[in-house]
């Protein structure tokens, strides 16, 4: 995980960058470079991970041209030796070294080409112009916003931008910026469902907003990149589904298991992570090191979290954290964050938490994690689906906006404690197929959720049928569920009942409905003001179905939560 920031334009001022870009140390601890393009700045922090020497620092140089790179290049010594074969030479064994000979080749048809989790920021020397990207889900993060001259600025994180940048907003994952414009390469719903060239999109607003550096009031929403859903769904039959989604997902652990630095894994004893860490136990020729964490009093999660690592063998630490320590964190853990939702705020406790601990304790660099598997197989809300398209609508809008949410804690938890995080659910091929699988298979109508998962899995030895078929807990109710109350009883302190009225009065977008959501609201406002916009909304079960208009984001307040957690 490093930390990227761009200023492009010749007004870039350099004692406002160095401070804005200060702000994010903890995401590349190892090195920092910023140099001028003579056109604007950019800056790169270095953490680690491929090609350890000094000849792997960024920003990287080609013909006058730079490139600085926050990302994982799946594949890449592939593509290194095909582009040594067209003449290119390396220094370095990173990955990102062959960005600027992909450039180079095929322009911005580059993005498009990669199997990978990834932000840049491009200067091209000849146009005397900055190229900026985003992988399609959004893992790694990118903001950008102007300053009052119309110029725009880009970095990893919004608290680099603050007091640089007016509005800030998150970068669209899978576009790119070119030329004042943002072009739609990737749709996160099916990111290898449309490989054509941006040229063929040029004239549908739905792929291509235009606006000027200096048009800083229109910049573009969220909205204008995302597609009109999927058309042609896969017509693999159940088994066969499951064959593949096995075949997927263990290729995506596999390919996320290369680093030149040393790997760990986050195990809550759920379904997903353990799948995740299964999958690695049986790849590695070690024991793979795995990290739980649970409240001290009542830690459900380590039960299980054991009890899964004690199956595959795993080197595994248990890591308690007390009510004190939960809110004499929150404020810090809002910053770190850039949010207000309340989903994201509580899972984000436990997960920030553990890293600190793995930090601390460890040498360990890199942290593979179980996210993304809830809105591409559904969670429990999901099972109030009125039909299969409507399940197919949830499912491609929260995978478009996992980059506001799941994605960004998961983010920001493990690089504040200097650490990369890779997310196997992520991996680009996976998500695109179960995204294509017909939706009609992927209702709840077995009697258990993420029921293609877990038969995928059935019978192949990577986890007992008690783990396999578990039914599913709300980890952001952390940890064996307390947490959560911690948080609300705090939060009723803070205000009183005309307080609280009064206030969520103050805000127009995404209003406060609980104390709970107000504490966090005002806290994010302190850090950042005035930038609610970069969540979209609070991340909530769909009001518009039966049995989800409810008042808290927990699964624990649903009629189908049942046993799950206990």
């Amino acid at each position: 995980m490093c930390s990227i920031m761009g200023y492009c334009g010749e007004t870039a001022d350099l004692t406002k960058f160095k401070k804005g870009f200060e702000r994010t140390i903890s995401r590349g601890p190892d090195d920092c470079r910023i140099i001028d393009t003579g056109n604007g700045l950019l800056g790169f922090r270095r953490l680690s991970i491929m090609g350890l020497t000094p000849s792997g620092m960024q920003p990287f140089a080609l013909d006058g041209n730079y490139v600085v790179c926050n990302g994982e290049l799946y594949g890449f010594e592939k593509v290194r030796s095909e582009l040594k074969q067209k003449g290119y030479s390396f220094a370095s064994d990173s990955d990102c070294e062959i960005i600027l000979p992909l450039y180079r080749e095929y322009g911005t048809d580059m993005f498009a080409m990669l199997d990978a989790e990834f932000a840049c920021i491009i200067y091209d020397a000849a146009k005397r112009e900055y190229i900026a990207a985003r992988d399609p889900i959004g893992i790694r993060p990118l903001y950008y916003g102007y300053d009052e001259g119309g110029v725009i600025l880009f970095a990893s994180e919004p608290k680099n931008l603050v007091g640089l940048a007016g509005k800030i907003m998150p970068f669209p994952p899978g576009c790119y910026y070119e030329g004042g414009q943002f072009v739609r390469y990737a749709d996160a719903a099916d990111p290898l469902g449309q490989k054509a060239s941006s040229s063929e999109y040029s004239d549908d607003t739905n792929y291509k907003a235009s606006v000027t550096e200096k048009e800083t009031a229109q910049q573009p929403s969220i909205e204008q990149y995302c597609s009109d859903g999927i058309k042609q769904y896969c017509s693999d039959d159940i088994e066969t589904a499951c064959a593949n989604i096995r075949e997927k997902l263990i290729a995506g652990v596999k390919k996320r298991l290369v680093s030149d630095s040393k790997v760990g894994f986050l195990l809550s004893g759920g379904l997903d992570s353990s799948l995740v860490c299964a999958i690695a136990a049986k790849e590695c020729q070690h024991p793979i090191k795995t990290f739980a964490i649970g409240m001290c009093e009542d830690a459900i999660d380590l039960k299980y979290a054991r009890q899964a690592a004690d199956f595959i063998g795993s080197d595994h630490t248990e890591v308690y954290m007390t009510p004190g320590e939960v809110t004499s964190t929150l404020e810090k853990l809002i910053e770190l964050l850039g949010t207000y939702d309340i989903t994201t705020i509580r899972a984000s406790m436990g997960m920030y938490l553990v890293c600190k601990a793995i930090h601390e304790m460890t040498d360990i660099r890199v942290i593979l994690t179980g996210e993304i598997s809830d809105e591409i197989f559904g969670y429990k809300y999901t099972d109030f689906a009125p039909s299969a398209e409507a399940f197919q609508q949830e499912a491609e809008k929260r995978v478009r906006e996992l980059h506001m949410y799941d994605v960004l804690r998961a983010d920001r938890c493990i690089s504040v404690n200097s650490l990369e995080a890779r997310v196997p659910f992520g991996d680009l091929d996976f998500v695109s197929y179960v995204m294509r699988l017909d939706p009609q298979m992927k209702l709840n109508t077995y009697g258990k959720g993420k029921y293609l998962l877990r038969h995928a899995f059935e019978g192949c030895g990577y986890l007992p049928d008690e783990i396999l078929w578990r039914e599913k807990a709300a980890f952001s109710d952390a940890v064996g569920h307390s947490m959560v109350d911690y948080l609300k009883e705090y939060a009723e302190t803070q205000y009183t009942d005309e307080e609280f009225r009064k206030r969520c009065e103050l805000y127009t977008h995404a209003r406060p409905f609980t104390k709970e959501s107000l504490l966090y609201r005002d806290i994010f406002e302190k850090y950042y003001p005035g930038q609610a916009e970069m969540i979209v909304d609070f991340w909530m079960p769909n009001r518009d179905w039966e049995g989800c208009d409810v008042n808290d984001p927990s699964a624990r307040v649903l009629s189908n939560y049942g046993a799950s957690g206990t």
